[in-house]
Order: structure tokens, then C-alpha cells, then sequence
């Protein structure tokens, strides 16, 4: 094993890495992302634990929940290769892209109707001030 492979990262480190609080650190340790080994009240993170936090950001970022972020770690964990890993990955990134689809279509709509009352509402104000025939 290289010196690379070895280092370690305190909580602030990583914090200040990734500009994130100490305390969401914490809780993503809480909810079993990260595993830290301990030296006294001092957590000393891994690269693996590293790799993870960058991931578990990464998989917020574009709309992963917590459980869905656990749920491929732990797949990977206990997959001899990463090929169902991955394949689970394909699947929740499909169903993600499924819904953000949805809901760009349904903000168009409604920017549609957005717009068309602000017309309305525009006109009916040009009208009461004499700027347009009944």
C-alpha cells in the first residue's frame, strides 16, 4: 500500500474540502455513510470515507435520497464486481430523470399559465385606466 493510500482526513479537512459543515459530516456518519475510525473523541476518516462523502454530495446534488445513496453503498460493499452496483445506479439515475422530466414539463405549463394572467391581468389594468375601448 502507497503513502497515498494511507492518508487520513479529520473532519475538518474534509469539511473545508468539500464546504461542508462539520455537522452534516456527522450526520452522514450517523445515517452509516461514513465509518471514521475513532482515537479518543478525535475521528480519523479514511479514503474510502473520503470517496464516500464526495459521492454521498455528489448523489444529493442531483436528487438522490439518503436511503438510495446507503442502498448503492451497500451493494457495492458486498458485490464481488460492480456490475450490479452499476446497474442499480442506471436504474434510480433513470427514474430520476424520469421525474425531473416531468416536473421541467409541468413548470412549463405553468409558466404558460403564469404568463397568460399577467397579459390578462395587464390588459384589464390598461383598460380601467382609459387606455383601451371596452
Amino acid at each position: 500500500m502507497t503513502a497515498a493510500a494511507d492518508r487520513t482526513f479529520s473532519i475538518s479537512e474534509l469539511a473545508q474540502e468539500f464546504d461542508v459543515t462539520t455537522r452534516a459530516i456527522r450526520f452522514y456518519e450517523s445515517e452509516g455513510l461514513l465509518t471514521p475510525e475513532r482515537q479518543g473523541q478525535r475521528r480519523i476518516y479514511s479514503r474510502r470515507d473520503r470517496v464516500r462523502l464526495m459521492l454521498t454530495l455528489r448523489g444529493k446534488r442531483i436528487g438522490l435520497s439518503l436511503q438510495e445513496i446507503r442502498e448503492l453503498f451497500e451493494l457495492y460493499d458486498a458485490a464481488n464486481n460492480d456490475e450490479p452496483q452499476l446497474m442499480k445506479f442506471v436504474d434510480i439515475l433513470t427514474r430520476r430523470e424520469q421525474q425531473l422530466t416531468q416536473q421541467m414539463q409541468d413548470i412549463q405549463l405553468v409558466l404558460r399559465e403564469i404568463g397568460q394572467l399577467k397579459a390578462q391581468c395587464e390588459h384589464w389594468m390598461e383598460k380601467r385606466s382609459g387606455g383601451l375601448p371596452d
